[in-house]
């Protein structure tokens, strides 16, 4: 007997209620409501193949209302992926459980983004979305040739992310994204029209997408509106207009099946509305089947698109590239020895364009961008041009005044892969990517952030674009390398590492002021230990002065000052405290001795110092805003300079 498209969604909210309810934590009402979409999704249209969760070119599904995950843990599990099994269902949101409240790429093959906090998975579909566009236009349809899929909820379509990604995809024209928005009409708090009463489908449009809605329960016509959607050119959204917590006869259609199990009365009455009499997590024999052959629907597709790859001249080229593998000569070392053969003083945001000139002639992947401060950030080279929807060879994203947008973007082309994207804004308006730079971290996506402007250097614009707690704040993201380089030698050994890392997100705080450069003898990337002693006493060591960025410069006028008077400093250039925490304990004491006075100085908050300098160090900083003046007068009046600094120092060694 034919298993009914009915009693296959209802597989997926029989694992939904049970695996909740289990927990006694999470979201079913998402999953019970979006279930007959997910399942002519998976069945019919998703390209995908479980035995090949890697595949290039399958389709990449993402689920932005990431709160109901047990949809895509349901699916991964019925169309036959390794895991999750049926047990780490059972053992949903319990520790050490691939089925985490949230999917996280991480865990389980099949998850292609971390989601959860709302908005962010379909801005991460744009980016995904651009690195398709931008590959098939660099190898072809034979080997790239995919569409991205989006479940959205209202919360989604609510975030002001959402006007950001919408704005940026509709512009660039990617009509392979497609976003399925569960129109329930339910937030957690109720009904949307307490909240809202904007016209979704008009917004949309007017930003370039095509719209169209169907009955989110009723197969044939969700069939209908998909196939719309992939005929239109245009990105499309398609309103799917559905009953939250279908199935529940109690409790559907309410805000009470958004964010709480269902209660054991509940799943119960549940079973009996959707005529589903088998245990909890146990799915009949011929309903496993036939979602099994739905995880089978693409295998030959993929074999084919692999013999494809196999007679194709660019075939080591790509499988470099969607590895994430730099080519194996990469390296910046003649660019370096250029520098310090040819000493320069410029503004690191200068000494990282000239960087990026050199690895984007070297890196065909680098997908360049910055939120309309392209002139302020240097971030576009003679190799990139435009990206636009006429032409998606270009290597350079105008993303517009959209910082979140770009940040959420580029963790969609890292995920993706085949690209390594890097872009810019100014470090004060990391705030505004924040969260999604937390994202990069949390799902060790290589995403390169350009923020310029990095301190009260930057001088007139005064205190609203000055950063005081922006670096601090940024090295407390765990798996986030913060760099503050302090000149053009050590800002390409801070590019070079950010890219050879495959494992997490990097910074670059770089200045808008001029530096000189105090790297001047060739060595080994120094950057790489995170610090390193740049002068060395020459009378008895007495003071360790450690500094980052533009302020390095002030700790060694310090030091020559100290120096003169008979107290032996050591400089320690600091560009990234994490890499120097990696080093060896043997490492670190000799980079900071005991029994000496150390000392730190950067044009930011004092706070956290005090790890390096003890309670009984010197540290010097800015603990207040900033303000509007020329960057001479702001530094002496914040008293960052070595005039006002060596006497602090002198006075302490006295005492």
């Amino acid at each position: 007997m034919t298993v009914s498209e009915t009693m296959l969604a209802n597989a997926i909210r029989a694992l939904s209620m049970d695996a909740v309810q289990a927990a006694n934590s999470g979201h079913p009402g998402m999953p019970m409501g979006m279930a007959d979409v997910a399942t002519v999704l998976f069945r019919e249209y998703l390209k995908f193949d479980p035995s090949a969760p890697k595949w290039a070119d399958r389709d990449r599904f993402v689920l932005s209302a990431g709160h109901g995950s047990m949809l895509i843990y349901s699916l991964l599990h019925l169309t036959g992926y390794a895991r999750p099994t049926i047990e780490d269902i059972r053992n949903f949101r319990q520790l050490h459980s691939p089925c985490a409240g949230h999917p996280e790429n991480f865990e389980l093959a099949g998850i292609e983004t971390t989601t959860g906090p709302l908005g962010q998975g379909l801005a991460t579909a744009v980016g995904m979305a651009i690195a398709e566009r931008h590959l098939n236009a660099t190898f072809g349809d034979d080997l790239v040739d995919h569409r991205t899929w989006v479940i959205a909820g209202d919360g989604c379509l609510m975030e002001g992310i959402n006007h950001e990604a919408i704005g940026l995809a509709g512009h660039l024209g990617l009509g392979r994204l497609i976003v399925l928005w569960d129109d329930n009409k339910i937030t957690i708090d109720g009904a949307v029209s307490m909240s809202s009463s904007e016209d979704i489908g008009a917004r949309y449009t007017a930003t370039g997408w095509h719209v169209v809605s169907c009955d989110g329960h009723n197969p044939a016509d969700i069939r209908r509106a998909i196939a719309e959607a992939v005929a239109d050119p245009r990105p499309s959204l398609i309103a799917c207009a559905t009953k939250i917590g279908y199935g529940s006869p109690n409790k559907s259609g309410t805000s009470g099946v958004h964010g709480s199990p269902l209660g054991a009365d509940e799943v119960t009455a549940s079973r009996a509305f959707l005529g589903w009499d088998s245990e909890p997590f146990v799915i009949p024999a011929d309903v496993a089947a036939e979602w099994h052959k739905a995880g089978t629907r693409s295998a030959d597709v993929r074999t084919a698109w692999e013999e494809r790859l196999a007679n194709n001249a660019s075939a080591s080229e790509f499988e470099r590239r969607m590895a994430g593998d730099l080519p194996a000569d990469f390296s910046l070392e003649a660019y370096i020895d250029s520098l310090i053969a040819n000493p320069q003083k410029v503004a690191t945001r200068r000494a990282s364009e000239l960087t990026l000139g050199a690895i984007n002639d070297l890196l065909p992947e680098t997908l360049g961008g910055s939120a309309d401060l392209t002139g302020s950030n240097n971030t576009k080279t003679k190799s990139t041009t435009p990206l636009t929807k006429d032409d998606y060879s270009g290597r350079y994203v105008y993303y517009g005044i959209r910082e979140f947008g770009m940040a959420a973007a580029m963790n969609g082309m890292a995920l993706h892969g085949g690209v390594i994207p890097y872009g810019g804004t100014f470090l004060v308006f990391s705030d505004y990517c924040r969260s999604a730079i937390r994202l990069s971290a949390l799902q060790r996506a290589r995403v390169i952030y350009v923020m310029t402007h990095d301190s009260i250097g930057l001088g007139e614009d005064g205190p609203t674009h000055q950063p005081i707690e922006h670096v601090m704040s940024l090295r407390m993201i765990p798996n986030l390398d913060v760099y503050r380089p302090c000149d053009i030698v050590e800002t390409a050994e801070c590019w070079e590492l950010s890219l050879q890392d495959a494992t997490g997100p990097s910074l670059l705080a770089l200045t808008r002021q001029n530096l000189p450069q105090l790297r001047t003898e060739k060595s080994e990337n120094l950057s790489a230990k995170g610090a390193y002693r740049l002068r060395a006493a020459k009378a008895e060591r007495r003071v360790v002065l450690m500094a980052t960025g533009s302020e390095v410069e002030i700790a060694v006028q310090v030091a020559e000052a100290l120096e003169a008077s008979g107290l032996g400093a050591d400089v320690v250039s600091m560009p990234n405290w994490a890499r120097f925490d990696a080093q060896t304990a043997a490492y670190r004491d000799d980079i900071l001795p005991e029994g000496v006075l150390r000392v730190s100085i950067e044009a930011g908050v004092t706070f956290g110092w005090e790890r390096y300098t003890g309670i009984g160090g010197l540290r010097f900083g800015i603990d207040s805003f900033g303000a509007s003046a020329p960057i001479d007068a702001l530094y002496d009046h914040f008293g960052l300079t070595a005039a006002k600094i060596t006497p602090q120092i002198v006075a302490a060694l006295d005492t």
